[in-house]
């Protein structure tokens, strides 16, 4: 069978989205189900049960899960075979970050890694540090600098890289919200909060602000991404909770401030994960091996 479209759906039998599916293999949902299609041919049952709303897995198509699985271990492990051979590693490397990791722990792990491996391109895709695992996961891309999860799926394999502390920062302009912390004693209902929309980051101000017992939070907007998010507390819209290394490579980072004597924010492990299925593949292996 071919390759290609057992790992169509393969990740299909993860995702159960078509576009999802569609947009990670650069595809169309048109593409995609027929060539789902030709596979239910081949096999000669349905397997999967679609309608406008959902996709679910057919008792045939549940069994033929694991027979494309195993087709595409066996494959990866036959293509390993023949690079362990080659003198130079050639290929694609897909990396996914935040705008802010692609600055500050990414560089120096190319770094070593394409001194060792010149041939090799690398394709960077950046946006909101939250939705990193899940790149992994959906297999959109190779590996990703991600935060660690309270508990990590037994797909994922995790490699450490750094302790980030958090933050809570304020504007530094003249506006109501600096007028509010300027109180001996802080309303914490009453001052405006800008959050991420998930994540670690999101987590820890839940915990941190319910520690406070002050009623429910003023949630002035949530965004996608810190960097955004530092823009907007800069701008005087409100306090937010950031990795501090977000802040420290921001552009905007002399207009906002970070706020002392507000109680303690557990920190996040920050680190590259995979799957592990996948790191027995020559990049992948390589580029581990190159920054351990």
């Amino acid at each position: 069978m071919d390759q290609k479209a057992l790992a169509m759906f393969s990740h299909l039998s993860q995702s159960l989205h078509f576009a999802k599916t569609a947009r990670a293999h650069h595809i169309s949902p048109s593409t995609l189900s027929r060539a789902i299609q030709r596979l239910e041919d081949e096999v000669g049952g349905e397997l999967l049960h679609r309608d406008n709303r959902t996709v679910v897995l057919t008792d045939i198509g549940k069994k033929f899960k694991i027979y494309a699985e195993q087709q595409l271990e066996q494959w990866h492990s036959f293509k390993q075979s023949l690079a362990e051979k080659q003198i130079e590693l050639t290929g694609k490397l897909h990396i996914y970050c935040s705008v802010t990791a692609a600055y500050s722990h990414l560089p120096p792990l190319l770094e070593r890694f394409r001194a060792r491996h010149p041939l090799v391109e690398i394709m960077l895709t950046t946006g909101d540090a939250a939705d990193a695992l899940e790149q992994v996961q959906n297999q959109s891309v190779d590996f990703a600098i991600a935060a660690a999860p309270e508990q990590l799926p037994r797909s994922v394999y995790f490699h450490h890289l750094d302790t980030i502390a958090m933050a809570v920062i304020a504007p530094t302009m003249a506006c109501k919200v600096q007028q509010q912390l300027s109180e001996n004693v802080l309303t914490w209902s009453k001052i405006p909060i800008i959050l991420p929309e998930h994540g670690a980051a999101r987590k820890r101000f839940e915990l941190w602000y319910r520690k406070k017992q002050q009623g429910k939070p003023m949630i002035y907007a949530t965004v996608s991404g810190h960097e955004a998010l530092v823009s907007m507390v800069a701008l005087g819209c409100g306090v937010g909770i950031v990795p501090q290394v977000v802040v420290d490579n921001s552009p905007v980072k002399d207009k906002v401030r970070n706020l002392a004597n507000i109680g303690e924010i557990e920190p996040f492990e920050l680190g590259v994960c995979c799957l592990n299925q996948s790191k027995a593949q020559p990049l992948i292996k390589a580029f581990f091996q190159a920054i351990s």
